[in-house]
């Protein structure tokens, strides 16, 4: 198991320069987990794309249906109250965003529980060297 953070997942979705290396990692380990809100920031970046005219309304339809189907079949952490109290520490921390200190704090919950490393797949560097500093083997 993987944990994967939104700009990890959104190349899978979207064709981007990073959809290779995206589906290359996915087939090596097709099993999911990932933050509630993981969600609500990929249809952000479909929904962005589409106002800067990147995408086609048909295009915008399409990836939404593609999205629904293909996020059923991840784990999500919703544990939002321990998310959030571990998050707050992480920004106090770390130069983060609020959601990448969220995406970071539920990694560090799944890999609390799981009393084993975790892989972090992200590709946001700032987001990458915060999870290599809280202990997370960091891909790539």
């Amino acid at each position: 198991m993987r944990y994967w953070d939104a700009s990890a997942l959104v190349p899978l979705v979207v064709a981007e320069t990073e959809s290779g290396w995206a589906r290359d990692r996915l087939a090596e380990d097709e099993r999911i987990v990932t933050w509630g809100w993981t969600r609500t920031e990929i249809v952000s970046a479909i929904e962005r794309r589409t106002r800067e005219g990147a995408l086609t309304l048909l295009q915008r339809r399409n990836l939404l249906r593609h999205f629904d189907t293909f996020s059923n079949n991840w784990d999500e952490v919703t544990d939002l109250l321990a998310v959030r109290v571990r998050a707050n520490l992480l920004l106090a921390r770390h130069p983060l965003r609020a959601a990448d200190a969220g995406q970071l704090a539920a990694a560090l919950l799944v890999q609390e529980q799981l009393s084993s490393p975790l892989t972090f797949i992200c590709l946001d560097q700032r987001l990458a060297v915060a999870a290599e500093l809280e202990g997370l083997h960091v891909m790539p």
